[in-house]
């Protein structure tokens, strides 16, 4: 199967984000007198934006329309400064997206983390890499699992989704991917579980980023 392209997901698959998003989001929690949460727990609480992330990091009770803003605002502006503290690139993925860019491969970035910090993050771990496009949340776009945004960076990558191979650890990944037509790809070294990647419609595993050499072979 030709691919011309790869479309990666940020979190849990080019970075392991998450001591600072729960660092982050802890601080917000003190601050506001609610109880914080241990850090694995934020592994089935990150994918979905970072105002689901604020949401159900919250209290049940405490999920009124007013506190959720005000504790996102609060999240927004802790996580900017401190996003690139702790997080850094899985083992191997430097490796491979030299490998990738050796061989001409068109690549780009699609998070549902807020666009600027997406960007930021890229910028910081990665400057090297020539993507096509650092896409995050915004508001012209609904978040993933809907395909507007993936199949925007097929346009942009000047590649059809068909020829485009989309790497991420999540349900929302893997749903993200199909919609649009692109070959689901799930990784094994990020939040979610191989059965959650399957269910969704992941077509290969890896166990290792260097693995997705041997399916481009």
């Amino acid at each position: 199967m030709p691919f011309s392209g790869i479309i990666f997901d940020l979190d849990g698959t080019l970075a392991d984000t998450l001591a600072d998003i729960g660092d982050s989001m802890n601080r917000v929690l003190a601050a506001n007198k609610f109880p914080y949460h241990p850090l694995e727990d934020y592994k089935l609480l990150v994918g979905k934006g970072l105002d689901n992330l604020v949401m159900q990091s919250l209290p049940v009770h405490a999920r009124q329309t007013a506190i959720v803003a005000r504790c996102l605002s609060q999240f927004i502006e802790d996580y900017t400064l401190n996003c690139v503290v702790k997080t850094c690139l899985y083992k191997g993925i430097k490796e491979l997206l030299g490998e990738l860019t050796a061989h001409n491969l068109k690549l780009a970035v699609f998070s549902n983390k807020a666009e600027p910090l997406t960007i930021k993050i890229i910028d910081h771990l990665l400057p090297e890499i020539p993507f096509v496009r650092v896409m995050g949340a915004r508001p012209d776009f609904p978040k993933k699992p809907d395909p507007a945004g993936a199949l925007f960076i097929s346009e942009q990558m000047g590649i059809n989704p068909e020829n485009l191979l989309y790497l991420g650890d999540s349900d929302v990944d893997m749903i993200t991917a199909s919609r649009a037509g692109m070959y689901a790809v799930g990784v094994l070294w990020g939040f979610r579980t191989s059965k959650e990647l399957t269910v969704n419609g992941a077509m290969k595993l890896l166990h290792h980023p260097l693995d997705l050499l041997e399916i481009l072979a």
